[in-house]
């Protein structure tokens, strides 16, 4: 049996959960932009019309968008105002950047896989649109922006 199934406890889209410097900070009901691309440059050599060399470049990293419903919490707003420099004098003149854990989880809560934002901080907050007709739930959104991630899969 292959090492990369998770046999009798498939992972579903709806279950995970994110940490900001191993502190919880929510369950979400989407996150996307987990991606890496590739540049390649291409090389062409005199005398070979049969094909072009292309070699890798640059690895290139979406920013993550975090989505859920509003909550009470300002963890949102105090990782942006550390983030962003606001707070430079009292951190010891530092802006903050951190590592963000996005994982995977079973239906039990256990991680099966994490993935790990380097230097990552906030770039964007959206918060709900309020419509009197509209009884749908409020949604806030955070964008994050990194500079790469590393994944690891949890084995039982």
């Amino acid at each position: 049996m292959p090492d990369d199934l998770f046999v009798g406890d498939d992972p579903i889209s709806s279950t995970f959960m994110v940490k900001v410097d191993g502190n919880h900070i929510g369950r979400f009901h989407q996150v996307s932009g987990l991606a890496l691309t590739i540049d390649t440059e291409e090389i062409l050599e005199g005398g070979n019309n049969d094909f072009v060399h292309k070699v890798p470049g640059r690895m290139r990293w979406p920013n993550i968008v975090l989505s859920r419903g509003v909550t009470q919490s300002d963890v949102f707003f105090a990782w942006a105002r550390e983030s962003s420099g606001a707070d430079f004098e009292r951190h010891e003149n530092k802006i903050g950047r951190f590592t963000v854990a996005i994982s995977m989880t079973n239906r039990t809560g256990d991680a099966l896989r994490t993935w790990e934002l380097e230097g990552a901080f906030p770039v964007r907050w959206t918060g709900p649109t309020f419509a009197a007709a509209d009884e749908s739930p409020l949604v806030e959104e955070l964008e994050i922006a990194h500079h790469g991630f590393t994944t690891t899969t949890h084995k039982k």
